[in-house]
């Protein structure tokens, strides 16, 4: 009895604790912030109400008919095979539910998939396992990856994830957009099968290798909406998230002018601290690079090899700055990253004592060769 008790509280505490957890979620669809999203929601309730009122009807004539036709109360079944007046009922009225539905749904499809007239148009590729975003019309380009909060709580013991701010939700480049303008999103992947999601705008696309999904968008208001990947695209698949910022137009023309001039500029081939260097490539790293290789540098057996002792990492400099920026079939070409980023780098897998390197050298922006146009 005593056993029976302790049980019995263990579950009553489970289920208040599972509660608190799950405070914000709810058992219905969510409307969303978008006027497609809206009208998916709209058509969502105009469709369980008529399910509803069907599963009433259904479900009370055959609750009644058992009730006040059971054996105890002198009934018997009546012997019949066909009745062509029901058959033809029972056939019409299911038909004309159907086609009651059919002519909502189809308006929304085509109202999901109708791009035409877009205002802008911003590609989204996914890769393992982060989103590559270029808007198309103002040659905005960006990685958008896991922020490094999520990154080290996930990764490191000691660290409580209930202390990151919107832990694995939060990226360190959002995808920012105006709102009240229709954007048209094309989605590709480089890799395996991607899935972008953010539910607040309605809708989900697979993102396929070799295959172009589009989607179109309209904000309405000014917010940060957040998704997620929903295709289970490798190891990490769950530390891909999304960030949508929607902001007015003249925020958003200021973002694309001052994201732009970053884009544009040139690297800082000044020479910095080796506690600069440092701390900086730890970010790089944490970037691009900790998700194959580890935080701790020890790769995964078989498939990414280790960074810790590894001779290609702790041997010359020019092989190790050649070999990252020219990439594999494995790994991307870190010709992406400019001679700064790849300097730092560079002096962090060198000596990082987390990677379990310690060469004691570090090298400088202006020691990288440059791989892009010395162009004006």
């Amino acid at each position: 009895m005593k056993k029976a008790k302790q049980l019995f509280a263990s579950m009553i505490f489970m289920t208040l604790g599972l509660g608190s957890a799950h405070a914000d979620y709810t058992l219905n669809l969510m409307e969303g912030k978008t006027k497609l999203s809206h009208d998916i929601y709209d058509l969502h309730m105009l469709i369980l109400w008529i399910c509803v009122f069907i599963g009433i009807g259904v479900f009370g004539t055959m609750f009644y008919s058992i009730y006040h036709h059971r054996k105890s109360k002198g009934h018997k079944a009546e012997q019949f095979h066909e009745n062509t007046t029901v058959e033809i009922i029972w056939t019409i009225i299911p038909t004309i539910i159907l086609v009651a539905m059919a002519i909502p749904a189809t308006k929304a499809m085509l109202e999901i998939n109708d791009v035409k007239e877009a205002e802008m148009t911003i590609k989204v590729t996914g890769k393992q396992w982060y989103w590559d975003y270029e808007y198309t019309d103002s040659g905005v380009h960006f990685e958008s990856h896991l922020d490094e909060g999520s990154e080290r709580a996930h990764r490191v013991s000691n660290i409580d994830p209930k202390t990151v701010p919107h832990y694995l939700l939060n990226v360190d480049k959002p995808l920012v957009v105006p709102i009240k303008k229709k954007i048209r999103f094309v989605f590709t992947a480089a890799d395996v099968i991607h899935s972008w999601w953010v539910p607040d705008l309605g809708w989900k696309k697979d993102a396929n290798p070799g295959f172009i999904n589009e989607a179109w968008t309209s904000v309405d208001e000014p917010g940060i909406y957040r998704g997620q990947c929903t295709e289970l695209c490798g190891r990490d698949h769950g530390f891909m998230p999304i960030v949508v910022i929607a902001m007015d137009q003249a925020s958003y023309d200021a973002w694309t002018k001052d994201t732009l001039a970053k884009q544009n500029a040139k690297p800082d081939l000044a020479d910095q601290t080796r506690e600069q260097l440092m701390a900086k490539g730890e970010s790089v790293y944490l970037r691009n690079c900790v998700a194959c290789h580890q935080i701790d540098g020890t790769g995964i057996s078989g498939h990414f090899p280790a960074l810790r002792g590894s001779a290609k990492v702790t041997g010359p400099i020019d092989p190790l700055i050649g070999f990252l920026q020219a990439g594999t079939s494995r790994m991307p070409a870190f010709s992406k990253l400019k001679d700064d980023e790849l300097a730092q780098l560079i002096t962090y897998i060198r000596n990082a004592p987390a990677l379990g390197n310690k060469v004691g050298d570090e090298i400088q922006p202006n020691k990288i060769t440059p791989v892009y146009d010395d162009e004006e």
